[in-house]
């Protein structure tokens, strides 16, 4: 009951609701500051203070710089975040994003500007690579997928409102052009950080640190309205996260044994294919547009710089559009399904943009460069129902309790490194390679058809300690041999050793209230002698 009160009375869907509301404003200040960033770089005001980005690499570096202190927050949070907690880390990595937030918006010369978005991206790095966990670990398996994609449906609403919020200001004059929208990010601490300052831990982060009273209470409190303890659902969701932390303590191996892929939950190959879905993300070249797509109609297609912001815009749009939808298929359809369609239909729209591209060199230039855009859109809808939210889910549900955390930070780690290198370059590419630039994507998007298929087990309406079970009974990384590894319904022998490890785990309370109760008549007799 003193828990209950803790969080204000709130339990079921209303905490749930609130967990997922900080998890949706922090998810959204990431994408608001993938997307607000473009239209800064092209300020006449932000050009004037800042001269030097007029400079291919130097307008690369204070882009890229972000994903890089991004890249080292998630190292901070695969070192320390298991030791913090899910909570705590993201109560340091707003910290931190407030305090870089703040110095870009009083930046009154480059390095103070680079300082600030280094800052801001480490705190970004902190967020990014714990709220899905947080999410994932405090949600049932049947919503887990849809409660995750809103973290990341946030991300793109937050994208969507920073290319309008460009496009709006683009007619009006000075500092407010850039400075306005660098501040309004501020809102977005603002409102999740108080709230979640009376969210509960993670259930599963608690018991895995031996905080079983709390980790059983959490459960209660997360999994219904006004939920006892000893509620039949409350139980068997505890005794089996239980017996899967108990399990995974008994088959523990020294770190050097986990990279060399000696342990029996395959640690290692669980977090190489979290980093893999990371991978795959950045490489769609999904940032080269993003940073740079107000630059590439300009520059390239010849567009004013109006219609790029204002089509830059309509294209944010679309993409949340194309978000919800995958928020209501990526249950229904899985996640494997989803990754192979992206990767065919993202590599068909860079076929046809390339040739247009070719095509506008040498004739139809405005009908080419239609058609361009078009496929820009049509490229973000696809990659919007796929590769946007998949990733995310995926890399927070694959690991093993023990190394979710890190797991999930190495992930997005990789999805930062690659941001990185990906927006630092764009630029150059783009001038350098023409209508090649988006053939060279077409062909990477391609390649991860196979690779999919042939890697990846299907990881939709699992719950997460079927995932440790699922890398015991079937360690071979080919994955397609085998129907329970990749078809979208739970199989039955998972419901099987469900039911196992809710006995083993009553059999293990038990012995440790037995124990409990021995130490206790030890410590009474010895105050009594």
């Amino acid at each position: 009951m003193g828990l209950y009160k803790k969080h204000f009375g709130l339990s079921g869907n209303a905490l749930l609701a609130c967990l997922t509301l900080v998890n949706g404003l922090t998810m959204g200040w990431f994408g608001y500051d993938q997307g607000v960033f473009s239209g800064v770089l092209i300020s006449s005001d932000f050009k004037y203070h800042f001269p030097e980005t007029l400079d291919a690499n130097i307008s690369g570096i204070t882009s890229s710089c972000f994903s890089l202190g991004a890249f080292i927050g998630c190292l901070v949070a695969f070192a320390f975040g298991d030791k913090l907690g899910r909570r705590r880390t993201i109560m340091v990595g707003s910290a931190c994003n407030t305090i870089g937030a703040v110095l870009q918006i009083a930046a009154f010369h480059l390095p103070m500007m680079i300082i600030g978005r280094i800052i801001n991206g480490f705190g970004m790095g902190m967020t990014s690579s714990t709220c899905p966990v947080y999410q994932a670990e405090c949600t049932k398996a049947k919503y887990r997928g849809r409660l995750v994609v809103v973290g990341s449906l946030s991300n793109t609403f937050a994208y969507m409102l920073a290319n309008w919020m460009n496009y709006g200001l683009y007619f009006s004059s000075g500092p407010l052009q850039w400075r306005f929208p660098l501040a309004f990010q501020l809102l977005f601490p603002i409102i999740s950080v108080p709230i979640l300052c009376f969210l509960p831990e993670s259930p599963r982060w608690l018991l895995n640190k031996g905080r079983t009273q709390e980790g059983l209470s959490t459960i209660a409190l997360l999994w219904g309205k006004n939920l006892e303890v000893t509620n039949e659902t409350v139980q068997d969701e505890y005794l089996s996260i239980l017996d899967a932390i108990e399990q995974e303590r008994l088959d523990r191996v020294p770190f050097k044994d986990v990279i060399r892929f000696r342990d029996k939950t395959q640690n290692m190959r669980r977090i190489l294919l979290g980093m893999g879905t990371q991978f795959m993300q950045q490489f769609t070249g999904v940032n080269a547009l993003g940073y740079y797509l107000p630059t590439i109609l300009t520059e390239q297609l010849g567009f004013t710089e109006a219609m790029a912001k204002l089509l830059s815009a309509c294209n944010a749009t679309s993409y949340l559009g194309s978000a919800f939808v995958c928020l209501i298929i990526i249950d229904l359809v899985g996640r494997r399904r989803m990754m192979i369609y992206g990767s065919v239909g993202c590599c068909i729209t860079y076929i046809v943009a390339a040739a247009s591209v070719k095509v506008a060199e040498t004739r139809l230039a405005y009908e080419m460069g239609a058609l361009t855009v078009s496929m820009f859109f049509l490229y973000y809808v696809i990659y919007g129902t796929s590769y946007a939210k998949v990733p995310w889910v995926y890399s927070s549900e694959i690991n093993s309790i023990g190394w979710r955390t890190r797991g999930a930070a190495a992930a997005t780690a990789t999805n930062w490194i690659c941001g990185f290198c990906i927006t630092q370059y764009t630029k150059k590419a783009v001038n350098n390679l023409g209508w090649g630039f988006y053939l060279l994507f077409a062909f990477i998007v391609l390649c991860y058809v196979p690779v999919v298929f042939c890697l990846y087990p299907e990881t939709s309406r699992r719950s997460l300690e079927d995932l440790d079970y699922m890398f015991i009974q079937y360690p071979s990384p080919v994955v397609f041999r085998h129907k329970a590894l990749t078809q979208r319904e739970r199989p039955e022998e998972f419901v099987l050793a469900e039911k196992e490890r809710i006995l083993r785990g009553e059999n293990l309370t038990t012995k440790l209230d037995n124990d409990s109760d021995r130490k206790s008549a030890t410590i009474t007799h010895v105050e009594r002698v």
